[in-house]
């Protein structure tokens, strides 16, 4: 519409969004949020679907390509808390990186729970599902003393409260913030359509944190986090790998000229599989299949 193309929207519920109660990462690590609309797309019941990046598997399916990604909107975690005197307990620093905060905070991610318990390893973490509207009322209603979202899911729907700080030391899922937009292959007009809204930048930092976590293991229900930027003329890029329990933990960060970035996020997870990564990423995988396989 923005465009001057007329558009008419049509709402489409994932699995994700229809079992409130399964853990992410219980339902399979492949597009749980994703499948539904590839499959409106491929009958040709629309022309695009419009996802939340950091939910679109690393292959996606056969038929359809990535035609537009949306200028990034805000990548971090949000810590939304009830007390005051939690927060400062959560937010006191302390020279060892393991702090002994205790308390209840809940999340439907498995990466916000590894990194969570590799910081603080006494928390309880519960599991959160549901839309964000729903959330936040489970939260309110509950006896958790947090809840950790995405900012930018708040922030959309202007539903960011005022009890909130965003996590500046947690790495964010590959994508996160950003708006992928697909459409099928054989589709060369909306492809043309669509690709007019595409942010030339975020697509390139998505890319290179979505190849890190390819490269890695491949799904996006795991606890593997990647954040790329600009920096002057450099890509700077972050990441980190964590078992599940949150136990062990491999970071890496490099920067490379954005003309030589292309590979950055290949690059780095393979120097981290050099490193050890291989047997937390078996570890990972032995986990999800013994626990939800």
């Amino acid at each position: 519409m923005e465009k001057g193309i007329a558009s008419e929207l049509l709402m489409v519920k994932s699995d994700g969004d229809l079992d409130l109660h399964t853990p992410i990462y219980a339902m399979g690590v492949q597009g749980v949020f994703t499948k539904t609309l590839d499959a409106h797309l491929l009958s040709n019941k629309i022309d695009i679907a419009v996802h939340s990046m950091k939910d679109v598997p690393t292959q996606l399916a056969v038929g359809i390509q990535q035609a537009a990604v949306l200028s990034r909107a805000n990548h971090k975690d949000l810590l939304v808390y009830k007390d005051s005197g939690f927060l400062q307990q959560f937010s006191t620093p302390n020279k060892d990186e393991q702090q002994t905060l205790t308390g209840m905070i809940a999340t439907g991610s498995i990466r916000r729970k590894a990194q969570l318990l590799h910081r603080f390893p006494q928390l309880t973490i519960e599991n959160l599902r549901g839309n964000l509207q729903t959330r936040m009322k489970k939260l309110r209603e509950s006896n958790w003393d947090a809840a950790i979202f995405a900012a930018a899911g708040l922030e959309r729907i202007d539903e960011r409260p005022e009890h909130a700080i965003e996590l500046d030391w947690m790495l964010p899922a590959p994508a996160q913030g950003a708006i992928m937009m697909v459409c099928r292959i054989a589709d060369a007009d909306i492809f043309e359509k669509t690709a007019m809204l595409n942010d030339a930048l975020t697509a390139l930092c998505t890319k290179i944190e979505r190849d890190f976590l390819k490269t890695l293991f491949g799904g996006c229900s795991t606890p593997i986090s990647a954040f790329a930027e600009m920096s002057g003329k450099e890509i700077i890029f972050k990441a980190n790998i964590l078992s599940t329990d949150g136990k062990e933990k491999l970071a890496i960060e490099k920067a490379a000229l954005i003309e030589n970035a292309t590979k950055l996020g290949i690059d780095c997870a393979n120097e981290l599989l050099e490193n050890g990564a291989k047997s937390i990423v078996d570890e990972i995988r032995k986990d999800l299949n013994t626990h939800f396989g």
